[in-house]
This record gives structure tokens, sequence and C-alpha cells, in this order.
């Protein structure tokens, strides 16, 4: 009996997927003209997405190369496809799968640091692109000072190759002034308030740790390098078995690096780009002087909201968002927290209800065909408490009000960080500050008030301005207590 065995996605598999699902652009036929730091899921069906839709509808030499600063599979993946991978479009309405061709090459940046700096050296290279989450750009999301370490210290103060994504960037930006290649845009498509900012200071303050003057270096920085902000959306799970699953059964093709996400996405990117850009607005990018109002309305609405949720879900012993989004009393809570407390923390872009904006990311959260994990979205808490939920607080409190629901969200996380849920099973704790935590929680006394005092003490999350507060504090600690006498389902029931 013959054996049949579905072929790997490729260049020479595509002459048999489904006319629908073939790339728009087909790699090799595209120069590259972006580098991007970050090859994971959430590029992979975003970025990757809208520049491959601008180079179908306007031509340019416009292909990416992915860098992966870590994962050496993920690259080993796409060379062995081509650098073709699928996104597969999911709602409860049914799923598509299509595959995308963008990617004009790959790179291992732990195998070969050195190409990477030649990359962003590389004249042909005019957009510099990342998504490296929160905590790759090493800044304190308190203050946004660098972190310095040892490898950090190493990579900017001696020859050796960088193996951290400031020291790349800063010695390919050195690399690209000393050849004088041209002017680039580092575009950071990652949750940080004002991230074009911070990723031009995270630049500056990284130049001051390297030995030599830096006046050539500061002069060619103003002139030919930008740093817009930008702001994106589309809820992307972490790829598992069934996403693979899917793929195949949707092309007839084994893709070992696709993904999968909601129909709804995003994209606003401040109009600053010397050496040129894609034209993403034909993809449905929104391009803009000023990406502020609506990088806050997200970081302060959608990402504060997944964060609480995803807490207060885990506690609650529910797997995914959609589930948590179930509790009695989770919708109602979440509705209040944006109305109560967000709302009155920002102006939203023109024409923009904070609240219409709220009911609407609750809809899409709570589409079960969308599985993200709750304990997925609760990792990094310390990375990203400040930008989602302690800058709407301040701003709260600035203006006299008494952020009942946005307390609710740090009670939560404190709880979370305990490490237990409310059925006994352990939770882990994933974040760069673990050992801190660890360290404050065994010092303290086990009541929610020494849980609370020992936590606010972290500086490098809460600005000391906030950590003594006393009207938060009690905010805190009355949730913190309900949570540890009743726990989740019942704090809630009780709460509106």
């Amino acid at each position: 009996m013959a054996v049949t065995t579905t072929p790997l996605l490729g260049l020479s598999s595509l002459s048999r997927l489904p006319a629908r699902s073939h790339p728009l652009v087909r790699p090799g036929d595209v120069r590259a003209g972006i580098v991007h730091l970050g090859l994971g899921a959430f590029h992979r069906a975003h970025q990757a997405v809208y520049t491959e839709e601008a180079i179908a509808a306007a031509g340019g030499d416009w292909g990416i190369i992915g860098v992966a600063p870590r994962s050496a599979q993920i690259v080993a993946d796409l060379w062995a496809q081509d650098r073709l991978f699928s996104v597969t479009t999911m709602s409860g309405e049914g799923a598509g799968t299509r595959v995308v061709g963008s990617l004009a090459g790959v790179r291992h940046a732990a195998a070969d640091p050195g190409a990477v700096v030649a990359l962003l050296a590389d004249p042909t290279v005019r957009v510099v692109t990342l998504t490296i989450t929160e905590k790759g750009y090493r800044l304190d999301p308190s203050t946004g000072r660098l972190t310095v370490d040892a490898d950090l210290r190493a990579d900017l103060s001696t020859d050796r190759a960088p193996v951290t994504i400031p020291g790349l960037l800063l010695r390919g930006l050195l690399a690209r002034c000393r050849a004088d290649a041209g002017p680039i845009a580092v575009l950071s498509c990652d949750n940080l308030p004002s991230n074009g900012r911070r990723v031009r200071s995270l630049v500056e303050q990284a130049r001051e740790l390297v030995p030599g003057d830096s006046t050539g270096f500061g002069e060619w920085l103003g002139a030919s390098v930008t740093f817009p902000g930008s702001m994106v959306d589309r809820i992307v799970p972490a790829s598992t078995p069934a996403t693979l699953e899917l793929a195949a059964a949707a092309l007839g093709a084994r893709d070992l690096a696709a993904v999968h996400g909601e129909p709804y996405r995003q994209w606003v990117i401040e109009d600053r780009f010397p050496g040129g850009r894609p034209a993403w607005e034909l993809a449905g990018a929104v391009l803009t002087d000023d990406a502020g109002p609506w990088e806050r309305l997200k970081l302060r609405t959608l990402n504060g909201v997944h964060s609480a949720v995803a807490y207060l879900g885990a506690l609650a012993g529910r797997e995914t968002i959609a589930a948590a989004l179930e509790i009695p009393g989770m919708r109602a809570a979440m509705t209040r927290f944006v109305a109560e407390d967000v709302a009155g923390s920002l102006d939203p872009p023109p024409g923009v209800s904070v609240v219409g904006y709220g009911a609407s990311v609750l809809d899409r959260f709570a589409d079960p065909a969308i599985a993200h994990r709750t304990r997925q979205v609760a990792m990094d808490g310390t990375q990203k408490l400040p930008q989602r939920v302690l800058h709407t607080i301040i701003d709260r409190r600035a203006a006299g009000a008494s952020p009942r629901w946005a307390a609710l969200v740090v009670a939560a996380w404190m709880r979370y960080v305990q490490g237990t849920a409310d059925d006994g099973q352990a939770l882990p704790l994933d974040d760069p500050l673990a050992d801190r935590i660890r360290e404050r929680l065994a010092a303290a006394q086990s009541t929610p008030a020494g849980v609370a005092e020992a936590l606010f003490g972290l500086d490098t999350v809460f600005p000391a301005a906030l950590a003594t507060d006393e009207t938060v504090r009690a905010l805190v600690v009355e949730w913190l207590t309900a949570l540890d006498k009743h726990g989740v389902e019942a704090t809630l029931a009780g709460a509106a």
C-alpha cells in the first residue's frame, strides 16, 4: 500500500495550495529593505502581513529580513520552508488561511550577531522594526532609564559580538554612521508608552557607555535617524499543535511556522521615514503625525483590561481569556474599570469613545475561537503594569479621583505573584523581577497589608509618589483582602 505524506510548505509546494491561500509576494522576488528584530508570532501575523499587502499594492524593495534574537528553531523552520509561513484568521464564524511571502531572509542573532550588525549598516536597509516585548528593551518601566547589567555593559564597552537587543541596535547604528550608509527609521511595534521616544532614549543612553568621542555619532543620529512612534493591535495567541493542524488541513501542506489570530487588526504609525517606507496605508494602516492618543487608548484600555482579566481569570482557574470573561461579574467590573478609571485618564483620538472602544475590546476578548491563555498574558507583569494600569492610576489621582477598579488590577497582580490560585493550584511566576518579588514576599508579613507593603517597595515598578499614596494603598489592600478571603468569583459577584 502506498504511503501518502503531506509535503512541507515551500516554493515547490505552492502549486498544490488552494488559490485563495497563495502568497501575494514570492520570497526572492522582492529585495530586502526592512530588518525586523523579533521573529515571533505577533510580527508574522501583523507587520509581515501589512508589508506584504503594501508591496503587492504599490511595489518597492521592502522585503523583510526577520531576526530571531534567541530561537534558532523558528529560523530553521522558516529556512526549510523558503521563508514562507501561514496566518489563519479565526472567529466564531470560521477560519481562513493564507500564506505570507514578505520575508526575504531570516537570521539568528545569537548565532551570528555580526551579521545582524552588518545588516543594520547596509544602505539598502532603510527601516528597522522591533517586536521584542517590553523586557527586551532593558528599560526600567518606572523611570525609562536603561538597566545596565554585565551583558549590556560588555556589549557596549568591549569588542565582543553583542548579545542584547540594545547592544545590537547601537552597534549597528554606529557601524551605519561610520559607513555613511544613509538615513534610516527605527520603528518600535511594542507596547511601550511613547515607544518611539523611548527607543531614541535607549540609543542615546547606550551611547554614553561606549568609550570614545560620541560627537560625530550624536550629530549623525539627529540628522539621519528617526524613531517614529506606533500603535499595533491584533490578538495573536502563541501557536500550538492545533494551530499547525488547522494550517495543514487548509493548505494541504505542513507549516512548521504557522500562526493564528483574530480578524481585527490595526496599525497606527507616525509618518517619519527619511529613507522611504512601504505603502502601509494601502494595507489599512493609519499614518499620522502623532500616535500618542492611539497608543494611550490601546495601552490603558485594551492592554489594561487584558492584564486584569488574565490575573483574575488565572486565579479563578480559567485557562483562557474568553473563559475568564464568563465569570459572573467579570465583564461588569471591566466595563466599570474602563468607564470610571481609564476614560478619565486620557484624551482619545478624535471621534473615538473610550467606553465604546472598551466594549468592542471585551467583545473581541470573548471570542472563544481565540484561545489566548490567561497565564501567557500574565507573564512579565512588572514590565507591563506601569503603562497598562499604573499610569491610569497616577493620572486619576492627579485629578483627585479614587481609581477603585484600577486598584483591583494591581491587587489581582499582587495576589497572582504569590503563586497560588483560588483552588490551591500553583501559578507560574514568569517575570524578569521574579527573584526580587520572591525575596520581598518571603520577608513580608503574611497579611494583605504586609504583601502590599512588600510589593509597593519594588521601586522599578511603582514610582515613589504612587507607592506612598495612602488612598491607593487602602484601595489595593481592600481588594487584596477580599481576594484572599473570598476568591475571585465571590469578590466579583459582590463588587458591582
